[in-house]
């Protein structure tokens, strides 16, 4: 008898740090620099307080939709159930394309970040070395997935921790060799807004992409153990997390570090020697400053590989499940691990990586076109909650029912849904005002070929915009195409 499904043996001190160190990454140890000298360190409060904002609205709509029906691969399966199966099609295709993708990217980044210790190495081979590593580690088992992933995550968890007390002692003057700093940066010039809306709609940008990857915690609910108490305590950890990783990082720096300083202009994920970080470590007079952010940003690089290739494997297990991608995919091991989407997906990032290494503006496309995934995935789910919870009181159902209910509907999914259509047109405004044809089909091509998924499964089987009375919002649905 073949085995189809997949493992419930993720605890929930799993979850809890993959919500917590989900989206702590090169975005907040890197980028949050450039975010500042863009905008200065009011604008940049802003545009991550407001993104902040909509993630954890995002987190509670999701939270609402996974506590009542956990599966694995869920935003796919909640635009099937709750919207359109061709929106779901669509949505699950392209969510897969854009952790395969971003899993070469971070592969890449890998070799770039120990090449800082041994500049001698060559760099597909510590891109495979590591391609094979995380291949096995989630080969193994979902456990050594989460195990991997939880002690990851403790360390940039208590990196970042160990920064806002260094900085906090820092603007005090009571470490470094400074005297009462204050927050006079605040003030210093144009500060603490600079360059106005136009520059803060383009922080906006960034900070959506530093925070992806919390809705990871949607994904993982399928292979929780006890995803009723699971997913809320994770969902409860997200606002705080919001507040102290990001908004008291940025804060921090934009308190200690002027928005003019060159040093700050650095957002490429190899340039260690000037993320905020190092420079606040080196104010304070901490030894190898550069060389223990290094370290720190290896493991944040390895955890996003690492969830990327165990995103993407469930969300194609999901899509094969709902009879939307071949069923070879459906297939897990005595273990429940989806084998032969593990291997596709590696096999597809490995691809792409290898593109890279010839220079070839092929990558570039790919990477392009996976950039607004992130943000259409989120569309997704608020729409899907709106939908989902629309449904649910038409049906009759009692939200009291609900094992988690998400707070301030549907205020919460129509911010984020408003939020989220901003930040994907905003992508790349100067090209839409110059009429550049070629750089918007390159900046927006993640949005054709959402739509290309969706009208090709819309053609194909006739699927149409589900009405409330035809949402079914207590049985799975199966739409078996293959």
């Amino acid at each position: 008898m073949e085995n189809n499904d997949v493992s419930r043996s993720l605890k929930t001190r799993h979850l809890s740090m993959i919500a917590l160190g989900g989206s702590i990454g090169t975005g907040l140890f890197v980028a949050s620099g450039s975010s500042i000298s863009t905008a200065g360190p009011g604008g940049a409060l802003i545009a991550y307080v407001a993104i902040g904002i909509m993630v954890y609205f995002l987190m509670t709509s999701l939270g609402e939709m996974a506590t009542y029906m956990p599966v694995s691969g869920s935003f796919a399966t909640y635009a099937t159930k709750f919207i359109d199966p061709a929106f779901g099609f669509a949505l699950g295709w392209n969510y897969w394309f854009n952790w395969a993708i971003t899993l070469a990217v971070d592969l890449s980044t890998i070799s770039l970040v120990v090449k800082y210790w041994f500049p001698s190495w060559t760099s597909w081979k510590i891109s495979l070395t590591f391609m094979i590593i995380l291949l096995v580690i989630n080969f193994i088992s979902v456990s050594s997935f989460g195990e991997t992933e939880y002690w990851l995550s403790s360390i940039k968890v208590l990196a970042v921790i160990i920064f806002l007390i260094v900085g906090v002692l820092s603007i005090l003057g009571i470490l470094g060799n400074q005297n009462f700093v204050g927050l006079t940066n605040y003030s210093y010039k144009k500060a603490p807004f600079v360059g106005g809306i136009p520059a803060i709609l383009s922080v906006f940008v960034v900070a959506g992409f530093s925070f992806q990857g919390t809705e990871l915690i949607g994904i993982t609910a399928g292979e929780s153990a006890t995803p009723e108490k699971s997913i809320p305590k994770a969902i409860k950890q997200v606002f705080w997390r919001i507040l102290l990783f990001y908004i008291l990082s940025i804060a921090v720096i934009g308190a200690l570090i002027p928005y003019t300083s060159p040093n700050l202009l650095g957002s490429g994920a190899g340039d260690i020697a000037i993320s905020p970080f190092t420079i606040v470590f080196k104010k304070v007079g901490i030894p190898l400053a550069a060389g223990v952010m290094n370290a720190v940003i290896l493991t944040s690089v390895i955890s996003a590989a690492n969830s990327g290739l165990y995103a993407a494997s469930r969300m194609l297990w999901s899509m094969s499940k709902q009879g939307m991608a071949p069923k070879a995919f459906a297939k897990t091991n005595g273990r429940g691990v989806p084998v032969f989407s593990l291997l596709l997906t590696a096999l597809v990032g490995a691809i792409a990586l290898f593109t890279s290494l010839y220079g070839d503006s092929f990558y570039e496309l790919l990477v392009a076109a996976s950039g607004l995934t992130g943000f259409i995935a989120w569309l997704g789910i608020a729409f899907s909650h709106y939908r989902f919870r629309k449904a649910y009181l038409y049906k009759g159902y009692d939200l009291d029912d609900l094992r988690y209910k998400a707070k301030w509907f549907p205020f919460g999914p129509i911010l984020a849904i408003v939020l989220g259509i901003i930040i994907i047109l905003g992508q790349d405004v100067r090209s839409m005002v110059n009429f550049n044809i070629g750089r918007l089909l390159i900046s927006y091509s993640g949005l054709i070929i959402l739509f290309v998924c969706w009208l090709y499964y819309k053609i194909r089987y006739k699927t149409k915009f589900l009405k409330l009375e035809d949402i079914d919002v207590k049985h799975e649905q199966k739409h078996n195409h293959y």
